[in-house]
């Protein structure tokens, strides 16, 4: 027993020994095949890298902007909210945490000699916990501050880090549309792009920002679940309360997923959750055909989105295209595959005589069939290595230039395991047609 594996060990490395120097005796020709191969793997790599980047991106997007949080907004501006309705809703749904009216508006900025245009969000004294921003300085004003329209401001990162070169600006003041007010905290850093560039914005009470915007009602409301499954009860009873509130269809709508949609308009989606079409009154004497009182025709009045839902799409649509992209880029393995049994069959019809004496000097057909399947997996296994160098390489390329890429070790074991396998799959058919000639025909040519 010890004998046969020693032999059968002798013969292994005999027939790598022999595999390897038929594929330097072509250097040429197998470098080109290995390139072949190589360019397989890294178009694999760095398109599936670009697509996996491209997914991240946009779910930490969504994910910044907190967990378990519903966004109710207002299309039309006679469906607009009292600030008041935030509070009723935590009293009205069940598994609701907090709520916040929401101001957006645009102001003028001074600060000593230096003055711009900047985007106030005005919330109330639940942001931190309903968004899942912590404070890098300072604190975030209180509720006290809210119901005082103090002139109170907690400013992004980008911006607290502008007014004193990096120092914390707390208990400084600035002037926003000719009122000052006292910065009390700064934001956490989200990051560029990230919980819609709260970064560059100043976060003010939303009483003092219905004063800065001249308004009585807000478009926006947001409030936050206690769990993903409460957020998705929360939707159903959310879709009831502004249904009657609207004059529709009291009947209670079906929870699930990130929305609902309306009786008899099952056909239609809305992947952002639930939209609220228009009442349809009856038509008065006088008016005209086709004309409405009151709310404009032809778009939604209110949309309730389950933030988790955009999440949750947003990754499964993104992994549907990072899917394509890596399936696109496999054909070229492929057609790697296809190149490396093109140069084998060739060196078989090359190397007949080699053939010939091996058999004459008494190698058998398994002999043969494991040197030119080594040489396939020679110049796969070199084409993979170098192959995954170029994609990463070609992530880091596009990482350089501002695109979104990562490299993912998924993608990098699935080109290497496919260009290995066509390798060897390929190299069968060339290994087993050089075991097969016979010594005396390989002799005689």
């Amino acid at each position: 027993m010890l004998n046969s594996w020693r032999s059968f060990w002798v013969r292994f490395l005999f027939a790598a020994q022999m595999a390897w120097q038929g594929v330097a005796i072509n250097p040429l020709r197998a470098g080109l095949t290995i390139l072949g191969v190589a360019i397989g793997v890294a178009s694999v790599v760095s398109l599936m890298g670009i697509g996996e980047g491209a997914r991240i991106a946009v779910v930490r997007q969504f994910e910044s902007l907190g967990s378990n949080v519903i966004v109710i907004k207002a299309h039309d501006e006679k469906a607009e909210f009292e600030p008041e309705e935030a509070e009723e809703l935590l009293e009205r749904v069940s598994g609701l945490k907090y709520a916040s009216p929401v101001v957006r508006t645009n102001a003028v900025l001074r600060w000593r000699r230096t003055r711009g245009q900047v985007e106030v969000l005005g919330v109330s004294s639940d942001f931190p916990e309903l968004r899942d921003h912590k404070l890098a300085s300072g604190r975030f004003f209180t509720k006290w501050h809210v119901e005082q329209r103090s002139p109170v401001a907690v400013v992004g990162y980008n911006i607290g880090r502008g007014l004193l070169g990096g120092r914390s600006p707390v208990g400084h003041t600035v002037t926003i549309n000719g009122q000052t007010y006292r910065i009390v905290g700064v934001l956490e850093r989200k990051g560029s792009g990230q919980a819609e560039g709260i970064d560059d914005k100043v976060v003010v009470p939303y009483t003092t920002a219905l004063k800065i915007a001249g308004k009585k009602t807000v478009d926006e409301l947001w409030v936050k679940a206690e769990s993903p499954k409460a957020a998705e009860l929360a939707i159903a009873q959310l879709g009831r309360i502004y249904r009657r509130k609207l004059g529709l269809d009291v009947t209670a709508p079906k929870a699930g997923g990130g929305g609902q949609q309306v009786p008899g308009e099952e056909g239609k989606e809305n992947p952002e959750g639930t939209s609220l079409p228009i009442p349809q009154p009856p038509e008065k004497e006088g008016q005209s055909k086709g004309e409405k009182p009151g709310l404009e025709l032809g778009k939604d009045i209110i949309t309730i989105t389950n933030l988790n839902t955009l999440v949750e799409e947003a990754d499964k649509a993104n992994r549907i295209m990072t899917l394509l992209l890596g399936g696109i880029a496999a054909v070229s393995l492929l057609v790697g595959g296809l190149g490396i049994m093109n140069i084998m069959l060739v060196a078989v019809t090359e190397r007949t005589g080699e053939i010939g004496v091996r058999r004459a000097l008494g190698a058998k057909k398994f002999d043969l069939l494991l040197q030119f399947l080594m040489e396939a997996f020679y110049l796969s296994g070199i084409g993979a290595a170098l192959g995954t160098l170029l994609g990463m390489w070609g992530v880091n390329v596009f990482n350089n230039y501002g695109f979104s890429a990562v490299v993912s070790m998924d993608a990098v074991k699935v080109a290497v395991f496919v260009a290995l396998g066509c390798g060897l799959l390929f190299g069968v058919y060339p290994a087993w047609t050089a075991a097969s000639v016979p010594p005396v025909e390989a002799l005689r040519r």
